[in-house]
């Protein structure tokens, strides 16, 4: 969630980025109101227990006829303790929930609106020119046999498909390249769970806008995550970080799930919007101080990435309307995808300040003797599945093959070129 002490003293700066995002500047109203009543509560269960302990104090020193009025009056003011007790949790459950539903601080400079309102910053490589008829990823693939989408809904329905062949070696291959330079960069690796508790889920946004799209086990109460961010915000929940030698670096490799509610006639054809992928995401707690630097430094990465398999891109500026409840600034990397004439979203990295660490209780010190403050967190992802239909499409010959990335083929057993079966 955002600090409350901004909305307390600078509520405008909130209204002008709920503005931005286009939602409704009664979120603040709504806000201030509940924290202004959680303190209230407090203040009058502090007063009525101080009360009590100082009558408790009477009644020891009191007798006879002075002593059984105060015990009177004793028993009165513990059903007052208990009643302010009870509002007192009920007002902060309200604050929660109202502070909660609170995006993030839109940062300055983020362009306002909605999704088609975002700034391209810059485009990057030559898009492919075919002097043949190009195939999209999916022909490719049969053509290949490298992706069998029958079989895939067949075993768990729609949207869901099998990579076979030189088509699984091709995923493993990105998420290997991917690694080697997340490890470069200085990320430690990690293999989260995809399983999570609610509060995790929660505490990092996605149990808001986004939980149509989240898989719940009612059961065992436990969610699905669709992006190793999940987990890896978890990681240090609860905890007092020493971030004396520099920021937390992790890169996380996961199977991922989404529901796609909502997505419905969307993408359907190919593996573009499925509701299992594979996913190497990088995620970072920093001094907030930094996140701006280290905001930049994530796609820098991501670059290097889309640079070494050839792929032509653009990096955007998401506009705020677009950005999620947790991102206070979102940068898209979007490949060139032939068969669309258009570009798509291979990546994307966010910079969500203080706004999770808050929900999820991360903390560090600048030194041993200053009070404990929120760290910043950013997550960006490295490689998904997704990335196989760019480069497809891209490197594809007039023949139905596909040229293999020279940073591939070491993965893919000296392969140059894979072949129509």
């Amino acid at each position: 969630m955002i600090d409350p002490q901004i909305l307390r003293d600078t509520p405008d700066v909130v209204k002008a980025s709920l503005l931005a995002r286009g939602a409704s500047e009664s979120l603040v109203e709504d806000a201030l109101v509940a924290d202004q009543d959680r303190r209230d509560a407090i203040t009058e269960y502090e007063h009525l227990r101080a009360e009590q302990n100082a009558i408790g104090k009477d009644v020891a020193k009191a007798t006879g006829a002075k002593k059984d009025a105060l015990l009177a009056s004793v028993k009165v003011l513990s059903e007052r303790v208990k009643e302010a007790s009870a509002r007192v949790s009920e007002a902060e459950s309200a604050a929660t929930a109202a502070l909660g539903a609170v995006p993030n601080i839109v940062m300055e400079g983020v362009p306002a609106g909605k999704a088609e309102n975002f700034n391209t910053l810059r485009e990057v490589g030559r898009k492919a020119v075919f002097d043949f008829e190009p195939l999209d990823h999916l022909e490719l693939g049969e053509t290949l046999d490298i992706i069998d989408m029958e079989r895939g809904v067949k075993v768990s329905g729609s949207r869901f498909y099998f990579l076979k062949g030189n088509g699984a070696l091709l995923e493993l291959a990105l998420m290997q390249l991917g690694m080697k330079i997340a490890l470069e960069k200085g990320f430690v690796p990690l293999i989260p769970p995809t399983l999570v508790r609610p509060e995790v889920m929660q505490g990092t946004g996605f149990l808001g806008e986004h939980a149509a799209e989240v898989y719940h086990l009612s059961e065992d109460d436990l969610y699905l995550t669709g992006t190793s961010e999940v987990a890896l915000a978890g990681y240090h929940a609860d905890e007092i970080l020493d971030l004396s030698k520099g920021p937390l670096r992790y890169v996380g490799l996961s199977t991922c799930y989404r529901r796609e509610a909502g997505s419905y006639g969307k993408d359907t054809r190919g593996i573009i919007r499925v509701h299992q992928f594979q996913k190497l995401e990088m995620f970072c707690y920093i001094d907030p101080r930094d996140a701006e630097a280290e905001h930049e430094r994530i796609v820098s990465c991501q670059e290097q990435m889309l640079q070494s398999l050839g792929l032509a891109y653009r990096v955007i500026d998401v506009a705020a309307g677009d950005l999620g409840s947790s991102a206070a600034r979102k940068y898209d990397v979007e490949a060139w995808i032939p068969s669309q004439q258009a570009y798509r979203e291979l990546t994307s990295t966010s910079n969500c300040t203080t706004f999770q660490s808050r929900r999820l209780n991360v903390r560090h010190r600048i030194d041993k003797d200053s009070p404990t403050q929120a760290v910043a967190t950013l997550n960006g992802t490295l490689a998904t599945t997704r990335w196989l239909v760019a480069i497809l499409e891209t490197h594809q010959q007039a023949d139905g093959s596909v040229v293999v990335p020279d940073v591939l083929q070491p993965y893919l057993g000296g392969q140059t070129v894979l072949s129509p079966v």
